[in-house]
């Protein structure tokens, strides 16, 4: 279940939001009128979603060069 709060609380209760993300390891999603406005994450969390994100991209170019190409390799 994600973690929903008022933008507000990042200025009145930024210790339990900071502690929320830390235990958690989710982000925290802050809205404005009703409205999403930002995400906030651990550092860790980011580091790791930037790393799976990575991962992603190079499976996808060696899928694409693959469809392209008769040749292949083996470890």
């Amino acid at each position: 279940m994600p973690h929903i709060r008022h933008v507000s609380d990042l200025r009145n209760n930024f210790a339990d939001i900071s502690r929320t993300v830390h235990e958690t390891a989710e982000p925290v999603f802050l809205t404005k009128n009703g409205y999403g406005d930002m995400v906030v994450m651990s550092i860790e969390a980011y580091e790791r979603k930037l790393f799976e994100s990575e991962i992603y991209f190079k499976l996808k170019e060696a899928d694409l060069e693959a469809k392209s190409n008769d040749k292949r390799y083996t470890h």
